[in-house]
């Protein structure tokens, strides 16, 4: 093993790439993935203990953003152990409003009662509204989910839709008014998902009976408690990182809060002051964090994965500039819809644009593009590229993969060569 990072004293410093590792070694992205075996509910937990939180996304491109980021840490599990882990008895993960709409322990859940208690600041319109727009039914779902629950919102839109027919327009989610009731229970912790159907849709019930009963039995912390907690967790998952990546992670919009939780880490010595080379802004390490001699993992991310969450930091870090392109015009996309940046190594050698065609069994390689910088030579991305696409069809059961003969990018042309001649 790697030797521990020395905790340095306040003002030591950095270099980009001892961040850089520091960074991959606290997300589990240092080192190549165990070959041979299928992965464990051990090592996924695992997964979900040193990331702290998996965000839900419902595009289906490619694999929903909940499950990539396990695959990209463990390789090719299976993904009923998540559905295990969030749909049975006792569960391993909830559901509730964190990194957006995320999955989370149980203990975490219990973190977010401030957050669900402010809703008013906390969450968006079509949601904050509720209790005044549709007071009358949401005293009835709510009575309806205690009578009936888990019930999905088509389950009770169905009760209500000749009095508050579905709004259909040209843009936006189109919620019916069963919907944004059953959100706003969600997200002020009333209901939670006790499970997700085939069709991936919630299946709300009341939070009391589906968090363990041992979880439910301890007493909510107070908000600063709560904070301090979840800033500590996302900066063990950082490695390194400032307070604002730290208070991004769990999406903690209370700033003064956040800075009198590092301020009190800072003085139990769970943080340590330091300077990164090129970052201006102060920066603190975990006391768990660890310097791996080298990286030498190989991964694709999603755009919704915990290392790439914070688009500053990740161009600090890495050098990449990165934006989820799925709500830009397609005339107006640089480099795709649904982008995956490739990890090689301590660096980012590459961004692919990928769809899985089911239909057809064949993952697609809309667009591929080299990063600028990288340090691999073109012939080495491209090969290493080319074995991670191929691991990630079999993985999502998928025959092949190929390149679209109109993919844009630096990489495509060589992609394509090295896929049909291996």
């Amino acid at each position: 093993m790697p030797p521990a990072l020395a905790p340095p004293d306040a003002g030591a410093s950095l270099t980009l790439e001892q961040a850089r590792r520091v960074a991959l070694r606290a997300q589990g992205l240092d080192r190549p993935r165990v070959s041979g075996g299928r992965p464990t509910m051990r090592g996924f937990q695992q997964v979900v203990d040193r990331l702290g939180l998996l965000q839900i996304d419902s595009v289906n491109v490619l694999a929903r953003a909940h499950l990539m980021p396990a695959y990209s840490r463990l390789g090719a599990y299976d993904t009923g152990l998540l559905d295990r882990a969030a749909g049975r008895a006792p569960r391993r993960l909830v559901e509730c409003w964190a990194h957006e709409a995320s999955f989370v322990a149980p203990r975490t859940y219990r973190l977010q009662g401030w957050r669900q208690r402010a809703y008013r600041d906390q969450a968006w319109g079509t949601i904050r509204e509720v209790p005044l727009q549709h007071a009358a039914v949401l005293a009835e779902i709510r009575a309806l989910v205690t009578a009936e629950g888990p019930v999905t919102a088509r389950d009770v839109h169905a009760r209500y839709e000749a009095e508050h027919p579905r709004r259909r327009t040209d843009w936006g989610w189109n919620w019916t008014v069963a919907k944004r009731v059953l959100e706003f229970l969600f997200f002020t912790g009333e209901l939670t998902a006790a499970r997700r159907n085939a069709a991936f849709e919630r299946c709300y019930d009341l939070t009391e009976r589906v968090l363990p009963a041992e979880v439910l039995a301890q007493p909510e912390p107070s908000e600063q408690d709560a904070i301090r907690e979840l800033v500590a967790m996302a900066a063990r998952a950082h490695g390194v990182g400032t307070p604002h990546c730290f208070a991004d992670y769990f999406r903690v919009k209370r700033p003064a809060a956040v800075r009198t939780a590092v301020v009190d880490l800072v003085e139990e010595g769970e943080l340590l002051p330091v300077s990164v080379e090129g970052w201006d802004r102060p920066a603190y390490l975990h006391r768990d964090a660890t310097l791996p001699r080298r990286a030498s993992g190989r991964a694709l991310l999603s755009p919704f994965d915990p290392l790439v969450f914070e688009r500053r930091r990740l161009e600090e870090l890495f050098g990449m500039r990165y934006r989820i392109e799925i709500y830009v015009p397609a005339h107006r996309r640089v480099h795709g819809y649904y982008v995956l940046p490739f990890l090689l190594g301590s660096r980012m050698a590459a961004r692919v644009d990928l769809r899985a065609d089911r239909a057809a069994g064949v993952l697609e390689v809309r667009s591929a593009f080299a990063e600028p910088g990288s340090g691999h030579e073109t012939g080495v991305v491209v090969a290493e590229l080319a074995a991670e696409l191929e691991e990630m069809a079999s993985w999502l059961s998928l025959g092949h993969v190929r390149v679209l003969p109109e993919a844009p990018g630096d990489l495509a042309g060589s992609l394509a060569t090295h896929l049909a001649e291996s």
